[in-house]
């Protein structure tokens, strides 16, 4: 198996990876939006540095104290791009099916992209409401990644004193780009050394 194919599969790292495109800099920040722990986002960053797909710059903060910045680099954005491509055309599928009423064959499509779910509610590829009206037209409960994505659309809680959330009444919306075939994503054609996600 690959190792884009193991990055690909990883939708926290995309999160947090959207979260830093969006100006969220600090660890505390991007774990707060996405709803992960710092632990778990401490881990994400590091495998993202290592990737190149962010940068991380220290500055001189008051008192001599050490202030972290995390920047998202162009490879970054554009894989993020595709893969937020990929998910609003299954996003448009899922809404497709809904809209036609068969329950059997929503679920087992749910079933297929239900890890990427809680991914596309945090990138706006998905509405909160509608997908409460998918659940529960499926008789289907929401998992806790659900649910905390959910309740992060209803609080809207954006920024912190600090300041450093100033993206998040930026634009969440998705990418309105061609999506016929994003059913498998490869991204093998962009040129980036993507080695360090043996953790998965």
């Amino acid at each position: 198996m690959s190792h884009e194919y193991k990055f690909n599969e990883s939708p926290n790292h995309f999160m947090v990876l959207d979260a830093i495109a969006r100006g969220m800099k600090k660890i505390s920040s991007i774990a707060k939006v996405t709803k992960l722990s710092k632990d778990e986002v401490e881990l994400i960053v590091s495998d993202l540095k290592s990737q190149r797909l962010i940068t991380i710059e220290v500055k001189k903060g008051f008192f001599g104290n050490k202030k972290i910045e995390i920047f998202i680099t162009e490879t970054g954005t554009r894989i993020l791009n595709l893969k937020k491509e990929e998910l609003s055309y299954k996003s448009q599928k899922l809404q497709q099916l809904y809209e036609t009423g068969n329950r059997a064959q929503m679920q087992s499509y749910m079933d297929d992209i239900r890890m990427w779910i809680p991914m596309m509610l945090f990138s706006g590829l998905i509405n909160m409401a509608l997908f409460a009206s998918m659940m529960s037209f499926m008789g289907m409960a929401m998992n806790p990644a659900e649910s905390a994505q959910t309740e992060g659309q209803i609080d809207n809680s954006g920024s912190e004193a600090s300041g450093d959330v100033n993206a998040s009444d930026g634009d969440w919306t998705s990418v309105t780009a061609d999506t016929s075939g994003f059913s498998d994503m490869d991204y093998g054609g962009i040129g980036i050394d993507t080695g360090g996600f043996d953790s998965f």
